[in-house]
């Protein structure tokens, strides 16, 4: 059909804007879901005593989280999803190797509980924080440290239960590096408890000077 104007009204014009891709769909994120979906592959794979595979996998894991911070700033493709979803996969991926490397007695169950409750209280004050419409915090540089040294922990310390003196080189750095993480990890943690204390502190100021504004109207 052609229209008044002499083009084929069903013909997309030349200079027509294209599509605007979703805000979620970023390579950053696309990395960050990747290591999401490892999660039990590894799983599967450490429990099986397939350890080679299962190695490689931590390898990969690791790898995607230098990875996607890396190329969301190369790239321009920071984003609210990513801000999310970076930590929830890091924090899955850390929670599942544990259960699984200390099912198998390769870590103690001392470092799960010393690791899962960290998270579990900044679980419970996230709720507290969403709870007052405050939040989530932005993730600080000493937990992505103490989160990239945890990552980079697990495979040697798999790779610890190989003979000779491989594994005896991968247990000493992999201890090293765990309790490095651990200790960050920590520290991250009472970085976030104190911001989180400093934003309560904040709301309940807000909320106070809005009531006597209000109070002292005539």
């Amino acid at each position: 059909m052609i229209g008044t104007d002499g083009s084929a009204s069903g013909a997309r014009p030349a200079d027509a804007a294209p599509r605007p891709r979703p805000d979620w769909l970023t390579v950053p994120n696309l990395v960050s879901l990747a290591r999401l979906l490892l999660v039990p592959v590894f799983a599967v794979l450490a429990l099986r005593g397939h350890d080679a595979a299962a190695l490689v996998v931590l390898v990969v894991a690791g790898a995607s989280d230098w990875l996607d911070g890396r190329l969301a700033r190369a790239l321009g493709q920071q984003s609210r999803l990513g801000e999310l979803l970076d930590p929830s996969a890091d924090r899955l991926f850390i929670l599942v190797t544990l259960l699984v490397l200390a099912s198998r007695d390769v870590v103690p169950w001392w470092l799960v509980g010393v690791i899962v409750g960290r998270d579990v209280l900044l679980t419970v004050v996230l709720a507290v924080l969403l709870a007052r419409r405050i939040g989530p915090l932005p993730v600080h540089f000493v937990g992505k440290a103490g989160t990239f040294a945890l990552l980079y922990a697990f495979p040697l310390l798999l790779l610890a239960r190989w003979p000779g003196w491989v594994g005896t080189a991968a247990d000493v750095a992999g201890w090293a590096t765990a309790l490095w993480g651990v200790a960050l990890y920590w520290l991250a943690g009472a970085v976030y408890l104190r911001q989180a204390a400093q934003e309560l502190a904040r709301a309940r100021a807000e909320r106070r000077a809005v009531a006597a504004a209000g109070g002292g109207r005539p």
